[in-house]
């Protein structure tokens, strides 16, 4: 399993890139593994702002439906549209193809209770 160290993760398993003030969210390996091939995702919050842990869409596996949870507070700016008609994309790549919405983050200090790559790997290791 991978756990690119320049993201920020959740007890969830969303993972956060920061880039300024925007922010690209997806789920991480660790996620996509457990969940099993994704047949499915669907993000409805484009354009909403929407607080820390509200749920900002769904994604569908074989075996299972999960909610997704905002990491942070911001605006849903862009869901990745690629993966409505390709979304075995989560799985092979998803950190990279894979993601899944970008939010322009309202309150930057949220970042700092993420935890680290280090920290998550402890964390799904257990």
């Amino acid at each position: 399993m991978e756990f690119p160290s320049e993201l920020k993760y959740t007890k969830e398993h969303e993972w956060v890139r920061v880039d300024g003030n925007q922010a690209t969210i997806g789920i991480t390996d660790f996620a996509q593994g457990e969940l099993g091939d994704i047949v499915y995702v669907e993000v409805e919050t484009v354009d909403e702002d929407l607080g820390k842990d509200d749920v900002f869409g769904t994604v569908e596996a074989v075996k299972t439906v999960s909610d997704l949870y905002m990491p942070v507070s911001g605006k849903v700016l862009e869901f990745n549209e690629s993966i409505e008609d390709a979304p075995e994309k989560v799985n092979e790549d998803p950190y990279g193809d894979g993601w899944m919405i970008k939010v322009e983050v309202s309150d930057k200090s949220e970042l700092d209770v993420l935890l680290d790559a280090e920290n998550y790997k402890k964390l799904v290791e257990e």
